[in-house]
């Protein structure tokens, strides 16, 4: 009976573990929605400051303009590169905090090798944990942002980064983000965000990423957005200096990159916790089904003893 007794007490724990992932898994889905949401209604104003851009480029060539955010170093003169680390505040996301973690080191050893100054501005609980306990050089970190980034949290990010990179504190700026693929799938990449790169500025068609039921499941459906880069008209004046308005647009569009970034890795974290959430759900289910073989095994086995006593005593009578 203790058997017994021990079996139902765990069957019931599995039971209650697989409620809270369940719960898990689908506030992370109207999460992963909300985020959707959000892309959405930031790339009217992301689209029209690119056409702008992109116009300006086309009159003014931007290689020829002389401006902070657009001057390139080359490898000689790049001594200090700030490496930004995009991880999550929270775990049970399956592997994604360790992929990007684990790429940033590899980055940061690299440019050690190569004789480089680097330097760590984390986002996260998980990357700043990592990294200040390794004494590695954090000089920045953002924890207790918002899990579903807002242009206030890019913003602060960004000035902060412009900030050393006018100072010239830093040669080069870089990011280390995640980026979506599918539910199941994500992949950390490298990018460098200062200086701009002129020919980054180019139209380029886009892809959306929507979570969709089909039959009864969640999915990703990829829809492809092809932007309207078509030029201003020739005959429009501006007020300003063009140069002027590139020197006011340019850490827009900085903000408007980065704010992306963090938007793709907030989807890639809520979409790995609700894929890991999801098989956790499984594994508890299956649990379960063992554990219910098993109690009713031993009860048989508890009932056929019983009776084997019954049998056993009546004959002796």
């Amino acid at each position: 009976m203790a058997n017994l007794k021990s079996i139902r007490d765990r069957i019931q724990s599995v039971k209650n573990t697989r409620k809270i992932t369940e719960a898990m898994r689908l506030v992370a889905a109207a999460k992963v929605r909300r985020a959707q949401e959000q892309v959405t209604a930031s790339r009217p104003f992301a689209d029209a400051l690119a056409r702008v851009l992109h116009s300006l480029e086309q009159r003014l060539k931007l290689e020829d303009v002389d401006l902070p955010l657009l001057k390139k170093a080359t490898d000689a003169e790049v001594k200090t590169v700030a490496i930004l680390v995009v991880s999550g505040d929270r775990g049970l996301c399956g592997g994604y905090n360790n992929y990007v973690i684990k790429r940033a080191e590899n980055r940061f050893n690299e440019l050690r090798s190569l004789g480089l100054d680097a330097q760590l501005i984390t986002t996260g609980q998980k990357a700043t944990q990592y990294f200040k306990r390794r004494n590695l050089p954090v000089t920045e970190s953002y924890t207790g942002l918002n899990q579903i980034p807002t242009a206030e949290d890019s913003g602060k990010i960004a000035d902060q980064l412009l900030s050393l990179f006018l100072a010239e504190e830093v040669d080069r700026v870089e990011i280390i983000y995640t980026r979506f693929v599918s539910l199941i799938s994500s992949r950390p990449v490298v990018q460098t965000l200062l200086p701009l790169d002129a020919q980054s500025l180019s139209p380029e068609d886009d892809e959306l990423f929507r979570l969709i039921d089909v039959d009864g499941k969640l999915a990703v459906k990829r829809q492809v957005v092809v932007n309207d880069f078509s030029q201003l008209p020739e005959e429009m004046i501006f007020e300003q200096d063009p140069v002027e308005i590139l020197r006011a647009l340019l850490p827009l569009y900085l903000n408007s990159q980065l704010l992306r970034s963090l938007q793709e890795s907030a989807a890639s974290e809520l979409a790995a916790r609700m894929t890991a959430m999801s098989n956790a759900s499984e594994n508890a289910s299956d649990l379960m089904r063992k554990l219910t073989l098993s109690y009713n095994k031993a009860r048989q086995a508890a009932i056929t003893q019983e009776l084997l006593e019954v049998v056993a005593g009546a004959s002796a009578i």
